[in-house]
């Protein structure tokens, strides 16, 4: 079972580095009335929640600037941003980091009981397979938002 979370989780990743590869970087900063953030924070969103989760759970090093945290965390939004974010091409670089770092997971690490049991609002998470497990819906669920904002984008420029 941890080999499939481990497979699941490459393949989520690669499906968000398609996707996000495949939309031109103009679009990444409009952001529609509809909603509250824009593609480029939800990308960032999805690098920095992957470090976040990950390295709370499994033997995981992939080091991200610092301003991205400030950038891309919970509660993050660009009408706050003070500094310059990140480029598609460096948003990019940091998803196939991250994806090389997940294929050199071990099945067995998914197996470990966390060092603290972890409670994200009413969720709990004990082992780290739970909390990749997390990570994989969090992830697909930004990819959900990114593809629904990019088709409201479209049709407004349409």
């Amino acid at each position: 079972m941890s080999q499939d979370i481990l497979n699941t989780a490459k393949l989520v990743h690669q499906m968000a580095l398609q996707k996000i590869q495949s939309i031109p970087e103009e679009l990444f900063d409009i952001q529609p009335a509809q909603f509250n953030n824009t593609i480029r924070w939800h990308v960032g969103h999805i690098v920095v929640s992957l470090n976040q989760f990950l390295s709370i759970s499994v033997p995981y090093d992939f080091e991200l600037p610092e301003s991205y945290i400030g950038l891309f965390n919970t509660g993050t939004k660009p009408a706050d941003w003070t500094i310059t974010p990140p480029t598609k091409e460096e948003l990019i670089q940091n998803i196939s980091g991250q994806l090389e770092r997940l294929a050199g997971l071990s099945a067995s690490a998914l197996e470990q009981p966390l060092k603290q049991p972890i409670d994200l609002g009413k969720m709990h998470f004990e082992t780290a397979g739970e909390m990749v497990n997390f990570t994989l819906i969090h992830e697909a669920m930004h990819i959900g938002n990114i593809s629904s904002m990019l088709k409201v984008i479209e049709q407004e420029r349409a």
